[in-house]
Order: C-alpha cells, then sequence, then structure tokens
C-alpha cells in the first residue's frame, strides 16, 4: 500500500511540524507534499525526507512568509493531486484540500484559527494582524465555504484533542477522532547549555505572536520580581515583548535555540508556562518528559495535558495577576519528577504510529 503524508506549509518551527515529523517517522520513505518549503526557517529533520513542494514554491517571498500567500492557498492547493493508496494530511487549513483518489485520513490541528478566530488570532496593532484581517474582511465567506468542502473530502477526521474535536464538529458537523500526538522532544539526546543563562528559571516555548500571550508571563514576572523567564522562540511580536521587559535582567529573550539548547533548557527550568488558548498542549508534554511541571491556561488543549496538582497548576485567564498566583502555588507544591515524567510517556510516540497506522488501515489499534 502506498502511503503519502501532507502538511499545509514547512515554512517555520512550531508543534503542527514537529507531529508532520512525527507522521514522517511512523510511514518512512513517504514522500511530503505541501505547498511552501523553506529549510532554514523549519526544522532540520525534514532535510533529506521526500518533501515535495507546490509551484508556489518558487516565489522566495512567499517561502519566507507564507501569510503573504494566503489570497493563492486554496488555489494552489486545488491543483495539488497525490496518487497513493492513502493520503494522510497534517492540516491546520489547507492540507485537508489536497486532492487524491486513494482514500484521505485528515489529522487537524485545528480549523484554521485565522478564518474561525480571526479575533484572537490577528489581534493586536500590528501590521501582520492588520494584514491578516484585511485578507478575511474580502476572502472570508469564500475561503470558509472552500475549508468547508476540504473538510468533507476526507475519509475520516482525526484530531489532537477533545478541544479541537469540539471546534471541528462546530465548523464542519464532522464527529471526529481524538488521537493525541506525543511530545516530539524528549530526553536521550544531546544537551548544550545556553550561555548566560543559570539554572532555575520560567520557561516559556512559544512563537512570538500576541495571542501567545507572552507578554502576560513577562509582566507576571517582572511584578513578582523574584523569579526569572527564558523566552524561547521568534516572531514578529518580539520587538513589543522586548520593550515590555525594559532590558530587565529578570528576561532573557533566547531566540531560535536547536534541539540540544532546548532539552537543556527544559531540564534546567523551574518549570514551563503555557498561557495561549492552544487546541493542542505540546510544550507540557514535552517539559513533563523532563520532570517538569507546567503552569498552564485553564482551556483548550492543556486539558488534556496537563493533570492539576500532579504535572501542573491551571490559571483561569492569561492575566499576569493570575500567572504570578500560579507561580505562588508552583513554589508551594512538592512535585513529583518521577509521576510527571510517567504522564509524558503516556502519549508516546508508538501508539501515534500505531493509532495512524490503523486510520490508514495497516495496521492493528494499540491500546
Amino acid at each position: 500500500m502506498e502511503i503519502a503524508l501532507a502538511h499545509d506549509y514547512l515554512t517555520q518551527r512550531g508543534g503542527a511540524e514537529r507531529v508532520a515529523l512525527a507522521m514522517s517517522d511512523a510511514f518512512p520513505g513517504a514522500p511530503i507534499y505541501t505547498t511552501l518549503y523553506e529549510p532554514t526557517s523549519t526544522f532540520p529533520g525534514f532535510a533529506g525526507r521526500d518533501v515535495r513542494p507546490s509551484a508556489l514554491n518558487r516565489h522566495a517571498s512567499l517561502r519566507r512568509s507564507h501569510r503573504l500567500a494566503l489570497p493563492f492557498l486554496a488555489a494552489d492547493v486545488d491543483q495539488i493531486r497525490i496518487d497513493a493508496d492513502v493520503v494522510i494530511a497534517s492540516s491546520s487549513g489547507w492540507a485537508h484540500g489536497m486532492r487524491t483518489d486513494g482514500r484521505k485520513i485528515v489529522y487537524c490541528h485545528a480549523p484554521a484559527r485565522w478564518l474561525y478566530q480571526t479575533g484572537r488570532y490577528a489581534g493586536g496593532t500590528g501590521l501582520r494582524g492588520a494584514g491578516v484581517r484585511a485578507a478575511v474582511s474580502v476572502l472570508g465567506t469564500r475561503l470558509r465555504e472552500w475549508d468547508r468542502r476540504a473538510a468533507n473530502s476526507a475519509d475520516r477526521y482525526l484530531v489532537n484533542s477533545t478541544a479541537v474535536r469540539t471546534a471541528v464538529r462546530e465548523a464542519y458537523g464532522i464527529e471526529a477522532e481524538v488521537v493525541p500526538p506525543p511530545p516530539a522532544l524528549l530526553p536521550g539526546g544531546v544537551e548544550e547549555a545556553v550561555a548566560g543563562v543559570a539554572p532555575g528559571y520560567l520557561l516559556v516555548v512559544a512563537r512570538l505572536l500576541p495571542y501567545k500571550n507572552v507578554d502576560k508571563a513577562i509582566r507576571a514576572v517582572l511584578a513578582r520580581g523574584d523569579v526569572r523567564l527564558v523566552i524561547v522562540g521568534h516572531g514578529p511580536d518580539r520587538a513589543r515583548l522586548e520593550g515590555i521587559a525594559r532590558g530587565s535582567s529578570l528576561v532573557t529573550f533566547a531566540g531560535s535555540v536547536s534541539d540540544a539548547q532546548l532539552r537543556w533548557l527544559y531540564r534546567n527550568a523551574l518549570a514551563l508556562i503555557a498561557a495561549a488558548y492552544e487546541d493542542y498542549g505540546l510544550a507540557p508534554l514535552e517539559a513533563a518528559a523532563f520532570g517538569r511541571p507546567c503552569l498552564a491556561l485553564h482551556d483548550g488543549g492543556f486539558l488534556d495535558t496537563v493533570r492539576a496538582g500532579e504535572t501542573g497548576v491551571f490559571f483561569e485567564e492569561p492575566a499576569a495577576s493570575d500567572i504570578a498566583a500560579a507561580v505562588d502555588e508552583l513554589q508551594r507544591t512538592a512535585w513529583d519528577a518521577a509521576t510527571i515524567v510517567e504522564h509524558a510517556n503516556s502519549f508516546s510516540a508508538a501508539r501515534f504510529a500505531a493509532r495512524l497506522a490503523e486510520a490508514a488501515g495497516v495496521g492493528q489499534l494499540a491500546v
């Protein structure tokens, strides 16, 4: 049986791209169809794999910023036809529209946030948000129609969390199956210390976008004055966030780091802060794999991947005061690293691969 994989675009380093790599590991040798591929800005793990971008990829400006491609992506995806018995599409709004004469299994990270949660995803006063809002105001109705047709072209629809299952039901009227992905970054690999960072800090791992609420974590740390914060990630919100930090020695912007450096950062952190409205809580599982708890927003995918009092602390609102109070609870709690690691291990790559194989019709469901 010939299996192919699909992904929206490989132009960034995020949770969806981590999952696409896990899918590729589950089906070695399967080609990965996508719209745009920029090796320098996505995970190096894609190098050497059979990545097949579309004709849109010849435009370097779109590879550098996939958001500029928004007006062209639906038409581009419509032109992609995959010759395989089964296509497994890793989709946040585009890959589920790729065409095939075989069976199509969609693995949905979330219905397109920019299309269905425009205010939350593209909030703020920056040019990026304004551009997305303008595009949705002009193209939104047509793209929502295209998106619903694409979703309903699937033979089977899988989602990463109970929160996304609800969102898929509301957006498409589809009853999806929850198949949680594994933490992609695990202990056991090379670890490399990050220059200028001493152990014992709170950690944020996120793209620097307004809806990630990194500013609230910064303000919480500045208000407390007794704990440090290390921020991993890059994005268009960095300049604003650096302005909030005002050069404080309590806040370190580490930017993009290698996997070896990220392992070191997880291992030497007090805890992870996850303050965004996320569809799936991947970073808390990665922190848990290193025995580290998480301070998480009591919402969305974190409800599936964080256990209050065992693997982390929930806060109710993405507000500096709520995060600061969660730090108090973190410090009062005696955390059992072995329990936290055991929780992370229950989201194994082997189980994920077995459930994908079962969905594709090439294996039995593992339990």
